[in-house]
């Protein structure tokens, strides 16, 4: 199996759409570009940002093949892969081309709401039928249960393809169990812009970013100062950011972001249903607060 590194900053891609509806490949062509422009590590596609699970298989060929395309083997891509359906996340894993992805994100089961010895289940599974590296996702917001530390540990110490979690629990009292008790080689990633600073302090190596879709410089900036231990730059940019990611939570994710995207003409501000782009209040107080940071 392929060695990743995940210790600096990934980007959440978004997926741009048209005012009817399609993929707005010209736009996606052009985030893709200036983030890497902007000094991130790793591309992350199709994940929740992405809005994957309002994407058909077709379009998700086209967006990877797309992305693949204009990323050129600049940096590893990392694709998002996962559902409530254990058999049906590993099918769909052994029939993608993954020739040119160097990192699966699954997510944790989500609306079935498993038990913890359901969730490990569903991960030795996955972990048994993949040749890539795997990332777990936590985001007990969105899924409704929570990975515990003992079974994130329990998973990272018997499957050497399960290199690391993305945490977006918020709890970080579980995020220091996690790295207190880790294997080396196991990477803690922030899955929340708001906690990357403190996560990164307490050991954690990387984050994978909605806000660095807009500013790619400057978060990955922050990440490589905490990581080169130079906290007190770092932190002048984590307050810098912070009242701007607040806001981009404000509604539904990613709605947020797709609103700062067009603020700063990099894409249309259109989002799938059941997702509605922002409020006009919210799209303002973006906006006003871009104007301070740009």
């Amino acid at each position: 199996m392929e060695q990743i590194d995940l210790c600096g900053t990934g980007v959440a891609l978004v997926t741009p759409f048209n005012e009817d509806g399609s993929v707005d490949f010209d736009s996606l062509g052009n985030i893709v570009e200036h983030v890497i422009s902007g000094g991130v590590n790793y591309l992350v596609v199709l994940g929740t940002t992405g809005e994957s699970v309002t994407i058909n298989k077709d379009e998700k060929k086209k967006i990877i093949n797309f992305i693949q395309e204009k990323n050129n083997n600049r940096l590893p891509i990392i694709l998002g892969i996962g559902g409530y359906n254990t058999v049906e996340v590993a099918e769909t894993i052994k029939n993608t081309d993954l020739s040119k992805v160097h990192a699966i994100l699954s997510v944790s089961p989500y609306y079935n709401k498993p038990n913890q010895e359901g969730i490990y289940q569903h991960y030795r599974y996955i972990a048994g039928i993949c040749d890539k590296p795997i990332i777990m996702y936590n985001v007990p917001g969105r899924t409704g249960k929570n990975i515990e530390a003992k079974t994130t540990l329990r998973l990272a110490h018997e499957f050497n393809n399960i290199v690391a979690i993305k945490e977006a629990s918020g709890n970080l009292t579980q995020i220091m169990d996690i790295v207190k008790d880790k294997p080396e080689n196991f990477m803690v990633i922030s899955g929340d812009d708001a906690i990357t600073f403190p996560l990164l302090a307490l050991g954690g190596c990387g984050v994978i970013s909605v806000v660095a879709n807009a500013f790619p410089s400057q978060f990955a900036n922050m990440v490589n100062l905490i990581n080169r231990q130079q906290v007190v730059d770092a932190r002048k940019i984590h307050y810098r950011l912070i009242e701007l990611i607040g806001l981009l939570f404000e509604e539904a994710s990613p709605t947020g972001i797709k609103a700062a995207l067009n603020v700063l003409g990099l894409s249309k501000n259109v989002l799938r249903l059941p997702l509605v782009s922002a409020s006009k209040g919210l799209y303002d107080r973006i906006a006003d607060e871009i104007k301070k940071i740009s």
